[in-house]
């Protein structure tokens, strides 16, 4: 039996990386039905037909609910029978929510509240919001809304009643949507040279396995309103791009250096300093519990906390660093990369 045993999941922005991953690890378990709730119908058509070719037994316990975060009444349409909700639907391209901060304030901010308001009141037993380490000391439009995110969430919890609700957040997900190695396996493929921002830039690096552990460890452990972080290692992007190049016969001298983006950091941050002062060690993983304090103002003039003082961040900089054997072999473990290399293998034959 598993957690999920006879219930109903719900993920928003399900036709996306995570959710996906999620339909690949519960679908042939003895979980009742996983609603995919998202907006795009040609995505959910696809994933429709994806999983009726690969897993025609147990393709029926999907159902596609068209909807969209912004707005509250879709979010309601589709949220009775519901127990358990993975919250994923996001905006995530920094350089277009640089662009358009308020569509990110509409769906990273406004989607999540409304989310969770229809939670509440279906009396959801769990949701669990997807953040990232861009929200640890935000400096652009991605971070700074995913940041409200947290903090709506956080808000939510403390009147939340029979709905437990924690964040998770984590780093880069290799080969997620969007993200930088698919990009320079294409360059590679296309014999121009992998390009990369800035050689010294320092990223956490995890499986999209190891994003869904962290999901459903937040959902095991995680009481309300908590933040939970896994302990991911990092590498320099000038390691990710040597592996790429090692794995896919990219040529390293070829590799050019573009410059930092708008909106991007030489690091990223898990935890912040004042974060990691009360943070819990679960092991392979933090928690920060929830600031429940009163909404007496007057005791924040006449309580501090002086351990915060000496209690540093948890960042990419300071964290476990992979070196080329250990960041190539992590993302050699990859499914997506071990197909992209059969796929080289077989147009080889």
């Amino acid at each position: 039996m598993s957690i999920f045993a006879g219930k109903t999941l719900m993920i928003t922005g399900g036709t996306g990386s995570f959710g996906n991953a999620v339909l690949n690890r519960f679908l042939k378990t003895d979980i009742a039905e996983i609603r995919i709730f998202s907006r795009d119908e040609k995505k959910q058509d696809d994933m429709r037909h994806e999983y009726q070719a690969k897993m025609p037994e147990v393709a029926h316990k999907i159902k596609f609910y068209i909807g969209d975060v912004r707005s509250l009444e879709s979010c309601r349409a589709a949220m009775p029978g519901v127990d358990y909700i993975f919250h994923a639907a996001a905006l995530k391209q920094v350089p277009s929510c640089e662009f358009f901060p308020m569509e990110a304030v509409k769906t990273n901010v406004i989607g999540t509240d409304n989310v969770l308001t229809a939670a509440i009141e279906n009396k959801v037993k769990c949701v669990i919001c997807l953040s990232t380490d861009k929200a640890a000391y935000p400096i652009n439009a991605m971070g700074i809304t995913k940041a409200i995110e947290e903090k709506v969430a956080v808000a939510k919890s403390r009147y939340s009643g029979e709905t437990k609700i924690c964040c998770t957040r984590y780093g880069n997900v290799m080969c997620s949507r969007g993200s930088v190695i698919p990009l320079w396996i294409d360059q590679i493929r296309n014999g121009n040279p992998i390009t990369l921002t800035e050689p010294k830039m320092t990223r956490f690096i995890m499986s999209l396995e190891e994003a869904v552990d962290l999901v459903l460890f937040a959902f095991e452990h995680g009481q309300n309103g908590d933040i939970l972080v896994q302990k991911a290692p990092a590498c320099t992007i000038q390691t990710q791009a040597e592996a790429v190049c090692e794995l896919f016969g990219g040529k390293k001298e070829d590799i050019k250096v573009i410059g930092i983006r708008h909106g991007e950091k030489m690091y990223e941050t898990l935890l912040t300093k004042e974060e990691c002062a009360k943070a819990e060690d679960m092991g392979d993983f933090y928690r920060v519990p929830a600031d429940n304090r009163s909404l007496n103002y007057d005791k924040f003039f006449t309580e501090g906390d002086t351990k915060r003082v000496s209690i540093d961040e948890f960042n990419s900089d300071n964290t476990r660093r992979l070196n080329l054997e250990e960041t190539k072999a992590k993302i050699a473990s990859l499914e997506y990369i071990q197909n992209e290399l059969n796929g080289i293998a077989n147009l080889a034959k």
